[in-house]
């Protein structure tokens, strides 16, 4: 099994000392261990847990996608409050674990997230209930037709053709630095490209091996974004 590890502190100082850093790479390491698993890159983040930006988490999230590996937490307990780390987390449909917490997965994750919301959800709810008010005053809200025009028109399933074009749209750009890399490193030709994305264990869109009409596809995609 591959893993991708993160590792996470708060404060540049802490960073500066390794302050928690290695009993974090000591919990990944004894996973990695118990699991004869194999480290691609590891990930650190410095930053604070009030902050919502996480670009270290970013880039491992796209690494672990593009090599079909597991996402290996050190640290999850003093994430658990922050909302828009669990939703990157929940939303990326990477496989992970959290060493210090082995029992969450997606669905503990979403309630963690749900939790941290609560203020969102509130809102929502009060929102909601301003529309039913308006409504029994009399006022309407949307399209009094439902979807029969959209399907008159031939565009019932427009919103599901234009989430799987987002979601190729998003694996082209995660593997855009890759190729960017394989450039610098020689490998001009497509098939060359495809070769060494096999080599490396990055699986396509399908989870398919690389050939390189594939490469060609990816490239043509990349252009048009």
């Amino acid at each position: 099994m591959k893993i991708v590890t993160y590792i996470r502190v708060s404060t540049d100082k802490q960073g500066r000392s390794g302050l928690g850093l290695e009993a974090q790479r000591a919990a990944i390491a004894a996973y990695a261990k118990a699991t004869s698993a194999v480290t691609v890159s590891e990930f650190q983040e410095v930053e604070s847990g009030r902050k919502n930006t996480r670009p270290e988490l970013q880039k491992a999230l796209k690494h672990a996608r593009v090599t079909g590996s597991r996402l290996v937490i050190a640290k999850l307990d003093r994430l658990s409050r922050n909302a828009a780390f669990l939703l990157n987390l929940q939303e990326s449909g990477v496989d992970f674990v959290a060493c210090d917490m082995p029992e969450a997965n997606a669905m503990t994750v979403g309630i963690m997230a749900v939790v941290a919301q609560a203020e969102a959800k509130a809102i929502s709810d009060r929102t909601k209930a301003a529309m039913r008010a308006a409504r029994e005053r009399g006022q309407t809200f949307g399209n009094p037709y439902g979807a029969a025009p959209l399907r008159c028109a031939g565009k019932g399933n427009a919103a599901s053709v234009q989430a799987m074009q987002e979601r190729a749209d998003a694996r082209a750009h995660d593997l855009a630095e890759v190729l960017e890399d394989l450039e610098a490193c020689g490998f001009t030709t497509l098939q060359a490209q495809a070769n060494e994305l096999n080599k490396r264990g990055i699986r396509t869109a399908r989870g398919g091996r690389w050939h390189a009409s594939s490469v060609s596809n990816l490239r043509k995609r990349l252009e048009a974004a």
